[in-house]
C-alpha cells in the first residue's frame, strides 16, 4: 500500500493540473452543450456512462466492488452528497450567471480547511497557509467580478444560494471520504458510491423538473458528453479520488481554484473571449496562494 503524503510532490501537482485544465474545459463542454441537451439529463446520461465504464473497469481488473468492508454507511452519503453537489450546480445554472456561480462554488476549500482538522488533526492548515487559500479564492473572486455587475433580483440570488449549497456539499463530501473508512477504500469503490447514487438521483430529478428525454442529438453533443463522461465523470475523478487517499486534502482543495482560472484562460484561446489584465492578476494571485498553501513548514 503505498504511504500517505504529509505534501503534495511532483506527481500529486501533475495529476492535479491536469484535472483542473480539464475541469476548466468541461466548463466549455457543458456551456457549449446545455442549450441542446438539458442540464440534469445531461448529467443522467453522464453518469450512467461513467458508471458503466467504472464498472467494467473494475471487472477487468479484478477490484471488488461489492464485499463487505464496513464502508456502505459512508459511500452512499458520500455519494447523496456528491449527486447534491451537481444538483446544486445545474439548478443554479437555472437562475444565476456562470460568473457567480463559480464564485460561491469554490467555497468548498473553505468547509475542508475548516471542518477537516477537527477530525483529522494532520490536515491543520497553519496562519501563512490560510493566507494562501484567501489569496486564491480572492483571485477567483476577481476574476468574476463582472458577474457582480448590477442588481441581485430574487431569482439570482436563488441560483446563489444553490451554488452555495453546491461548494458546501462538496467540501463534506471531501470530509467523507477522508475521515471515514472511505479512506482506506480503493479509488475505484470510493468513486462507484458517488456516480452510481448519482446515476439514479438525476434521472429522477430530470423527470420531476420536466426536461424533455431524448437521444437524437448533434454529433458535437455527442462528443462532448463523451468527453465529459470517459474523462470527467470517469479518468478525473477516479484520479481525484486515488490522491484523496495518499495526500492532503486541504492542500488538494486549494489547487481546484485553478480550475476557474483555466475555464477563463481556455475561453480566450477556444472562444474568443477577450484577454484582460485582470485574468492575468487573478491567475498571479491563484498561482501564489497555492504555492502559500503548499508550503512545506519552515521554508
Amino acid at each position: 500500500m503505498r504511504e500517505r503524503k504529509q505534501q503534495l510532490d511532483a506527481l500529486a501537482i501533475l495529476l492535479l493540473l491536469a484535472c483542473c485544465l480539464f475541469w476548466g474545459f468541461q466548463q466549455i463542454l457543458i456551456k457549449t452543450t446545455v442549450t441542446e441537451v438539458p442540464p440534469l439529463w445531461q448529467a443522467s446520461l453522464r453518469f450512467a456512462g461513467a458508471t458503466a465504464l467504472l464498472w467494467l473497469w473494475c471487472a477487468v481488473r479484478g477490484i471488488p466492488l461489492f464485499q463487505r468492508d464496513g464502508t456502505l454507511g459512508a459511500g452512499l452519503l458520500a455519494g447523496v452528497l456528491f449527486a447534491g453537489e451537481f444538483t446544486g450546480i445545474y439548478l443554479g445554472l437555472r437562475d444565476t450567471t456562470a460568473s457567480r456561480l463559480t464564485v460561491f462554488l469554490y467555497t468548498s476549500p473553505f468547509v475542508v480547511a475548516l471542518l477537516l482538522p477537527r477530525l483529522v488533526p494532520s490536515e491543520r492548515l497553519r496562519s501563512l497557509q490560510w493566507t494562501g487559500l484567501v489569496i486564491a479564492f480572492g483571485a477567483v473572486a476577481l476574476a468574476f467580478g463582472e458577474g457582480f455587475g448590477g442588481g441581485s433580483t430574487s431569482r439570482q440570488l436563488r441560483g446563489d444560494a444553490f451554488a452555495l449549497a453546491a461548494g458546501i456539499l462538496w467540501g463534506l463530501t471531501t470530509l467523507v471520504i477522508r475521515a471515514s473508512a472511505l479512506s482506506t477504500a480503493s479509488a475505484e469503490k470510493t468513486l462507484f458510491y458517488q456516480v452510481a447514487v448519482t446515476t439514479v438521483a438525476a434521472p429522477l430529478l430530470s423527470l420531476a423538473l420536466g426536461e424533455s428525454w431524448s437521444l437524437q442529438y448533434s454529433a458535437y453533443a455527442w462528443g462532448s458528453l463523451a468527453l465529459q463522461t470517459a474523462i470527467g465523470a470517469f479518468a478525473s475523478y477516479l484520479t481525484w479520488m486515488w490522491l484523496l487517499r495518499h495526500y492532503p486534502a486541504t492542500q488538494m482543495s486549494s489547487f481546484t481554484f485553478i480550475t476557474p482560472v483555466f475555464a477563463l484562460v481556455l475561453g480566450v484561446a477556444l472562444l474568443e473571449e477577450p484577454l484582460t489584465l485582470k485574468l492575468l492578476l487573478a491567475l498571479a494571485a491563484v498561482v501564489a496562494g497555492i504555492v502559500l498553501v503548499n508550503r512545506k513548514p519552515g521554508a
